[in-house]
């Protein structure tokens, strides 16, 4: 019995779409149920399994509850030459950074007192290095604090219970280099501008005066490169 080949054919075409049915419908279920799915994660109604995974842990700020004080009215910038600084590595790298700033500031008219590693800065031993640049300073020394502050990028600044004018310079994990000296922006006759959200200087807490780092420690060797 032969079979007609038109008849074949038709079968065979017949299953053909019926197979690309069933093909096209499977897919568009599965993208119906992807779409729901991504549409429940956006408007919280259930948590992205991978959420956690790719997430980046926020750094804690360890300034977070450090009062920043207002300048007096009025405060003007100080000569860099009267600007006594000493310049510490806080970064926890073995680079020389503490030297750099030294010759850098130098440059630019900076009186450095002394260079060196922070105490413990490696964190073996101590508390991790520093995430953030910071410059501490007692009262009598908030106007030559936010001098040095306009030449590095936002530095912490932190006022501490020391008695002297002089201020000490922390460098931290984040330092890239000091700001362009044609934007620091100061001017000898403009008084400096409060950082955003400081407090009245009489009501801000001076933390304790940091301990210098040991004159025979080598590590503050290393640090003048």
């Amino acid at each position: 019995m032969s079979t007609d080949p038109r008849r074949a054919r038709t079968v065979r075409r017949r299953r053909m779409h019926e197979r690309q049915a069933v093909v096209f419908g499977l897919l568009i279920a599965f993208l119906a149920l992807v779409g729901l799915g991504a549409l429940a994660v956006y408007t919280g109604a259930i948590e992205a399994p991978f959420d956690r995974a790719l997430s980046t842990p926020e750094e804690a700020d360890e300034l977070a509850d450090v009062d920043v004080p207002c300048l007096p009215e009025e405060t003007l910038p100080v000569a860099a030459k009267k600007v006594h600084v000493t310049v510490l590595n806080a970064s926890g790298s073995s680079a020389p950074l503490a030297g750099t700033n030294q010759e850098s500031l130098l440059e630019r008219g900076f009186t450095v007192d002394a260079i060196g590693n922070a105490p413990d800065a490696d964190g073996v031993d101590g508390p991790d290095p520093m995430a953030r640049t910071q410059i501490h300073f007692g009262a009598k020394g908030i106007a030559a604090a936010y001098t040095l502050a306009a030449h590095y990028q936002d530095p912490g600044l932190v006022l501490d219970d020391r008695e002297g004018g002089a201020v000490d310079l922390y460098i931290g994990e984040d330092f890239v280099g000091l700001v362009d000296p044609e934007l620091v922006g100061l001017d000898a006759d403009t008084p400096l501008e409060d950082p955003a959200g400081c407090v009245p200087l009489d009501e801000v807490a001076p933390t304790p005066s940091p301990a210098p780092p040991a004159e025979d420690d080598p590590a503050a060797e290393a640090a003048q490169g």
